[in-house]
C-alpha cells in the first residue's frame, strides 16, 4: 500500500505527546509502590509502550504478549493468542498497555486472565477510548489518554490493513 488511504487527522503527535504526559503523571502516582510488571499488548501497544516507558519513574520489568481480534480487517473477531508473557504473573503488580479500547473484549479478557493467573493487582492503560454504544463489557481501563468518535483509526501503533502503524499521528478513515 503505497498511498495513505483517504483519512482525517484526529490527533497530531503534539496532542498525543501531551496526553502521554498526563497519563504518565497519573500512572507514576499510582505505581510508585514497589515493582511493577509492564506488559505491552502487541502490536498496537508498541508505540504507546515505548513512549510511556521514557516517562515512567517507578521500578518495572517489561514483558509483552500478542493477541489479535482484527487480523488486518476492520471488524473485531474472536480473540486469537499469538504469544503469552514470559514472566510469571502470580503475585505480580501488572500494568497492561494497549492502543485502543473499542468494544472492550481484548482488554477485559487480558485483565481477567492476569487475575486468574494470580496477579496481585492488574491495571490497564490505553491511548484511545472510542466512544460508541457497542461496548461488549462493563470493564473500563484505569488510564485513558484520548477519546475519539466511532471511526476506524490508524497511526501511532494502530494499523490499516497491516500498514501505517508508524505514523506519528492518529488518523481516521473517511
Amino acid at each position: 500500500m503505497s498511498q495513505l488511504p483517504p483519512a482525517d487527522q484526529l490527533y497530531s503527535y503534539t496532542e498525543i505527546s501531551a496526553a502521554l504526559d498526563r497519563m504518565a503523571l497519573a500512572i507514576n502516582a499510582r505505581c510508585s509502590d514497589g515493582e511493577w510488571l509492564v506488559i505491552c499488548v502487541l502490536q498496537g501497544g508498541l508505540m504507546l509502550t515505548g513512549e510511556l516507558l521514557r516517562r515512567f519513574n517507578f521500578v518495572l520489568k517489561l514483558d509483552q504478549l500478542k493477541v489479535s481480534r482484527y487480523a488486518e480487517t476492520t471488524q473485531g473477531q474472536a480473540l486469537v493468542w499469538h504469544s503469552k508473557p514470559a514472566s510469571e504473573l502470580q503475585g505480580q503488580k501488572i500494568l497492561l498497555l494497549d492502543d485502543i479500547f473499542d468494544e472492550g473484549v481484548t482488554l477485559a479478557t487480558l485483565a481477567a486472565d492476569c487475575e486468574a493467573a494470580g496477579a496481585d493487582v492488574v491495571l490497564t492503560a490505553v491511548l484511545i477510548d472510542k466512544h460508541h454504544d457497542r461496548k461488549k463489557t462493563d470493564y473500563r481501563p484505569d488510564f485513558v489518554g484520548l477519546s475519539c468518535p466511532d471511526r476506524y483509526l490508524f497511526g501511532f501503533g494502530m494499523d490499516y490493513q497491516g500498514y501505517w502503524r508508524n505514523l506519528p499521528n492518529i488518523c481516521a478513515l473517511r
